[in-house]
């Protein structure tokens, strides 16, 4: 059985949405476990009155985060493989045992991520594997994104990272290699956590003959301050993590001496004051912030 847990903030119809996806079409045996990140208008009691088939909803009394979400729905997960599912995606054909058919091609495979297709514009790809981080400037390209799906991108191979939206493992593998990391709150845990497992030995998967319908942060709008906040925080604290020596050096250097003046000036000139103080909040924290 596969274990599809997602995390719910705000999100109720999304929710929705994807259980309805998952019971109308998905026949490989699977659970939903859904955490409710302590939603606002009590939504947890909400989609506990729901009575889905299938569905455990746990409602926890703080917002944990993305990482912490998944983590605790894992408590409650009951299958031998554990698929991690963005609330906001949507399906139209069983996904589940392609993916654990590539998963278990070998022994050496950790994760696998399917292709990930935007729900609008219709037939457009927004994942189709990453390529590595450049060891310095932490850049790095999605294949295939903005692509009219014709195709050209249905070649299961290694990737380097793992997209965050939907990610499936295995119990034995998540007792081996660990579960993601709560230090991040929000962003980067696929990263890390992608590092982690290939850190232990494991190599990463996507798989074209498995695709989900995503909505695109539904939660969190892009270019906000929270937003801003938490990506100049992760991605200092990623580069903390994951970088060594010189290499983590120089990359905090960049971030801070190039990157977040660059951001800075942009939005002062924009008058975004909100977003000039995020910037600068989120640096402080990504070098104090603990690691661990």
């Amino acid at each position: 059985m596969v274990s599809i847990i997602t995390v719910n903030f705000n999100g109720y119809k999304d929710t929705c949405e994807l259980i309805d996806s998952l019971q109308q079409y998905e026949t490989y045996p699977y659970e939903v476990v859904v955490v409710d990140n302590a939603s606002r208008n009590e939504e947890g009691k909400r989609l506990q009155a729901c009575g889905f088939d299938k569905v455990t909803v746990v409602c926890s009394d703080q917002n944990l985060g993305f990482a912490g979400g998944n983590n605790l729905g894992f408590q409650y997960a009951k299958g031998d493989y554990i698929l991690y599912m963005n609330n906001d995606m949507l399906i139209d054909r069983p996904f589940l045992e392609v993916l654990i058919d590539r998963l278990n091609s070998s022994s050496n495979i950790g994760a696998v991520s399917p292709k990930l297709l935007y729900v609008a514009p219709a037939h457009t790809i927004q994942y189709a594997g990453f390529t590595p981080l450049s060891p310095i400037l932490l850049r790095n390209e999605t294949i295939g994104i903005g692509e009219k799906d014709e195709g050209q991108r249905d070649q299961a191979r290694e990737t380097a990272f793992l997209h965050g939206a939907c990610m499936l493992t295995s119990r034995k593998v998540l007792e081996d290699a660990g579960q993601m990391t709560e230090v991040y709150f929000l962003f980067y845990e696929e990263f890390d956590w992608s590092m982690q497992l290939k850190r232990a030995g494991y190599s990463l998967w996507y798989e074209p003959a498995a695709a989900v319908y995503h909505k695109e942060s539904m939660s969190i709008p892009k270019a906000t301050p929270l937003r801003q906040y938490y990506m100049t925080r992760s991605r200092l604290l990623f580069a903390r993590r994951n970088l060594k020596g010189m290499d983590c050096m120089l990359s905090c250097l960049y971030q801070m001496g190039v990157v977040m003046p660059k951001n800075v000036l942009t939005y002062m000139l924009k008058g975004r004051w909100q977003m000039v103080c995020a910037s600068w909040k989120g640096m402080v924290k990504g070098i104090s912030d603990k690691t661990q």
